[in-house]
């Protein structure tokens, strides 16, 4: 559970150098979620007022309050069966100190590194996150998107709410920033979910682990931002496939899709859907492994949405398992402040892929840059 590790073991994670040296920020961008239950409705305003995420149409800030308050109750329920909040602020603050602490030791060059959070929906938001790095003296800063595969739904939105809260927080340009915007295929996250994976299968009498089935269940996308040519769908079957080539193939496996919402299609086939057809399959399939593919650490699409709602409506959840989230896995941790390193030092301000996502999407966004390389500018 989240909470096993304390807050005062964060604590003594935290930036201390005495150095006079302008640090470099290390911006983890995420969706983010409510720390408390009470906090659930600002949330799903902001979530639903976000067209980048879920297009309602020309009266979204109308449309999307009146379904933040519709859902709001019955959310507000499920954080509370979770432990009354969210967790994913928690980890993010965790894995971004922890990663800067790294940092220190393996890129001096670029040291003192400071640990930010900047979340889409929740706080701390993009303008908190700002005011904090102008307070601090940051010159130079890395937004570090903590959704491992591209959209323009997830990253994107980050990416543009920074250019809009910068003209407002920083607009003299004093921050340089520059973006990693995808790893679908990183080592830190490729080995950990291989060998999670693994440790579930160990669960699993011998005689069945090879007719066991690896489920990887992605947050869903609507299909009208599909059909745009959003680079999600194929950049987590890559995040899948690279896992499964770890993996030696040795398991059957499936990529699946959760967290539909609205009568709209909808990127599919579902995981409950999926579920539902093999758990009853008892020749042929002697057990189900969830992996939460496009999550970096738990929060409430895994420890509700798998966790107690599939397998309240489970024929036969003994059979289910679902492989640990990355949370504070140490190698996960390691690995993404080798990605930072990398990035610094390569000089690039973002990925050789962002311009056409942008070419693909920018028609669809509004009071944004007309190129990244306005946001993005490196070194």
């Amino acid at each position: 559970m989240f909470r096993s590790i304390t807050k005062a073991s964060i604590g003594r994670l935290r930036w201390n150098s005495t150095s006079t040296k302008s640090p470099t920020g290390v911006v983890f961008m995420n969706m983010g979620g409510p720390n408390k239950t009470n906090e659930t409705n600002d949330f799903l305003t902001r979530l639903f007022s976000d067209k980048d995420l879920i297009p309602l149409g020309p009266f979204q800030n109308i449309t999307g309050k009146l379904i933040a308050k519709m859902r709001t109750k019955s959310i507000e329920e499920k954080y509370d069966e979770i432990g009354g909040g969210s967790p994913i602020r928690y980890w993010s603050e965790y894995q971004c100190e922890r990663v800067c602490k790294r940092l220190d030791e393996i890129s001096p060059e670029s040291a003192p590194h400071k640990p930010y959070v900047a979340f889409r929906y929740a706080k701390p938001l993009t303008e908190d996150m700002l005011v904090k790095l102008k307070e601090d003296g940051v010159k130079r800063a890395v937004a570090f998107s903590q959704y491992p595969q591209w959209s323009s739904s997830t990253s994107a939105s980050s990416m543009h709410e920074l250019f809009r809260q910068s003209k407002v927080f920083d607009p003299e340009k004093t921050i340089k920033w520059s973006f990693i915007d995808r790893w679908p295929k990183a080592d830190c996250l490729v080995n950990p979910f291989a060998r999670l994976i693994n440790d579930k299968l160990e669960e699993f009498p011998a005689e069945d682990r090879d007719k066991v089935v690896i489920l990887f269940s992605a947050h869903s996308l609507p299909m009208e931002i599909v059909n745009r040519g959003d680079s999600y769908p194929a950049e987590v079957a890559a995040s899948v496939y690279a896992i499964m080539e770890k993996l030696k193939f040795k398991n059957p496996y499936r990529l699946v899709w959760q967290s539909k919402v609205g009568p709209r299609p909808w990127l599919g086939a579902q995981t409950t859907s999926i579920v539902e057809k093999l758990e009853l399959q008892h020749d042929d399939v002697k057990g189900l492994i969830l992996v939460p593919v496009a999550f970096t650490s738990d929060h409430i699409e895994t420890l509700h949405e798998l966790d107690i709602e599939l397998l309240e409506e489970a024929k036969n959840p003994k059979i289910i398992k679902r492989a640990a989230s990355l949370n504070d896995d140490e190698e996960f941790i390691s690995g993404l402040a080798d990605l930072v390193k990398e990035h610094i030092e390569s000089g690039r301000p973002y990925s050789s892929q962002l311009e056409l996502d942008w070419l693909l999407s920018k028609k669809y966004t509004s009071d944004t840059f007309d190129h990244p390389r306005e946001l993005f500018s490196g070194h």
